[in-house]
């Protein structure tokens, strides 16, 4: 009976963890911590974890992509093609694949060359970063990379290359819509105005896929008789005094008298004081951005990261 209680715990806490969502973070010990060495070696100081629920299939994704992507479609890709790993590819302008990891494939989709941000691209087919594994062959990977002291431990530059030579069935799904890396503070920013632009393809609003996030309950945002809004998002706790044109504020943000905010994103607890002027900028949380500072050019072509001690131009 105790053996019986035992293994129905143990579906228990399995299925919870199913269809929970939690973080896992970088390996501790009595002797210190270290992080994580490159993307792969991320997952494999985690596979006592994935071994534990006991997968067919992984999904691996990047943490700093914007997009909207049904992964059931992705997976019954994976199964119809019997594949060891799907990678999802999107085509880029030509003038811009040599920044991105380039796929070939033939037409039945099958990955025949793989390039990490090659020159001279043969593809325009890049990489999002999205993998599905069957996870037997994932670990017997992660393991044999693992143990190679010339590894950078990167799925880009290791584990993909090794499973295609070993000739591994690997299948590119080719997804359409928006896709936006944000590994840059100016990507970051275009991401955001993206948002404002009228063909944008996120859509916050569309009720048949929310977006779900953290909500403070916040007093609704206020905006003064001589304030002047214009193709902006503002978000709750908010106070407008100022000008506001084509920007996103998060919460709790402040635009005082005689202050313009325009192409910026503004985080949260941020203040712009009177008569200020921020353009092409990403405030960072809690700035207070002086009375009478100037900051950015309204359609200059940098991008401006403020922060409590500095000012970045990118």
């Amino acid at each position: 009976m105790k053996q019986h209680d035992q293994r129905r715990a143990l579906h228990e806490e399995r299925e919870s963890c199913r269809h929970a969502l939690g973080g896992l973070p970088p390996f501790t010990s009595e002797s210190g911590g270290r992080w994580y060495k490159g993307t792969a070696n991320a997952i494999y100081e985690n596979v006592n974890f994935i071994e534990y629920l006991d997968p067919n299939y992984v999904l691996i994704l990047s943490g700093d992509h914007i997009y909207k992507m049904d992964y059931k479609k992705m997976l019954d890709y994976h199964i119809e093609k019997q594949a060891h790993c799907t990678i999802s590819v999107i085509e880029v302008p030509w003038d811009e694949a040599s920044r991105f990891g380039i796929m070939d494939a033939d037409e039945d989709g099958r990955i025949t060359e793989f390039a990490e941000k090659p020159e001279n691209p043969k593809s325009n087919l890049a990489s999002m970063g999205i993998y599905i594994f069957n996870w037997d062959a994932l670990k017997a990977y992660l393991e044999m990379d693992a143990n190679d002291p010339d590894s950078s431990n990167d799925f880009g530059k290791n584990i993909i290359p090794k499973m295609l030579a070993d000739k591994n069935k690997m299948c590119a799904y080719t997804f359409e819509g928006y896709w936006k890396d944000v590994g840059t503070v100016k990507s970051y920013w275009e991401a955001n105005m993206d948002l404002l632009s009228e063909d944008n393809e996120l859509n916050l609003y569309c009720k048949d896929w929310r977006i779900f996030t953290k909500n403070r309950n916040l007093p609704p945002q206020y905006v003064s008789d001589r304030a002047v809004v214009k193709n902006s998002l503002v978000n709750e706790g908010c106070i407008i005094d100022g000008h506001l044109e084509k920007s996103i504020l998060f919460s709790e943000v402040s635009v005082e008298k005689g202050a313009k905010v325009c192409n910026s994103v503004i985080l949260s607890g941020s203040v712009i004081e009177e008569g200020a002027t921020v353009c092409n900028a990403v405030v960072m949380e809690g700035v207070r951005v002086k009375k009478g500072t100037s900051i950015g050019e309204e359609n200059g072509e940098h991008v401006y990261l403020v922060s409590k001690d500095e000012i970045i131009k990118e």
